[in-house]
């Protein structure tokens, strides 16, 4: 007979609904007034479909506290960057000043946060429904994972570019900068790498944590 007064840690957490409401209000400010309505579409996008994925299997398949968080940070980084539009965005500007930079950096913080974010996520996928077990192949997976998402991404703004014409220019946010493409998904490659060495520890002490509540 299960007790009637379970323990704090056997409590389902009220974390993910705190950070899905303050994600929500961030969304909304970020939708007041953006720079240019379609490019604030195109950024925030991707919250408008992950947001819906994890409510629907919000009960089966729980996430990490971890991931719940890195993937508000994520979400934040869109709102930012989809209002303001990439090269706009004013901490960007700070800390171009501050460093005396050609160019807005926040476009590089947000593909660093394209790796650094997604590989949690695919390890934490990978370890729970797949046979794989912790190791290098597990890190390689996750690094490919993340770069072939980084790569389809840049596919998804040159569509964007063909279709919108010179009006993509703030989606893209090259800068000017030839090579832009190759430095997005770089910083992306390094980003998950980076993710793995600083967070494989972390992340394993609350999967058995959530394995242990589950059981």
């Amino acid at each position: 007979m299960p007790s009637p007064n379970p323990s704090p840690s056997s409590r389902p957490s009220r974390e993910p609904a705190l950070l899905l409401a303050l994600c929500a209000v961030a969304v909304a400010v970020s939708a007041r007034a953006p720079f240019d309505r379609t490019t604030w579409w195109l950024e925030v996008g991707p919250i408008f479909v992950g947001v819906p994925l994890l409510l629907a299997t919000r009960r089966r398949f729980p996430l990490t506290p971890l991931l719940y968080r890195l993937l508000f940070v994520h979400a934040l980084i869109l709102a930012l960057g989809g209002h303001y539009t990439y090269a706009r965005v004013p901490l960007g500007e700070w800390i171009r000043a501050a460093l005396d930079w050609e160019r807005n950096p926040y476009d590089r913080i947000g593909h660093v946060a394209q790796g650094f974010i997604p590989a949690i996520l695919t390890r934490e996928i990978l370890l729970r429904t797949s046979p794989l077990v912790r190791g290098r192949w597990l890190a390689f997976l996750c690094v490919c994972v993340c770069l072939a998402f980084s790569a389809f991404y840049e596919l998804l703004e040159w569509w964007a570019a063909l279709a919108g014409g010179e009006g993509a220019e703030d989606f893209l946010g090259t800068q000017g900068d030839v090579w832009d493409t190759q430095w997005d998904m770089a910083l992306a490659l390094g980003g998950a790498a980076l993710s793995l060495v600083l967070l494989s520890r972390l992340h394993d002490r609350q999967l058995a944590r959530l394995a242990a509540q589950g059981s």
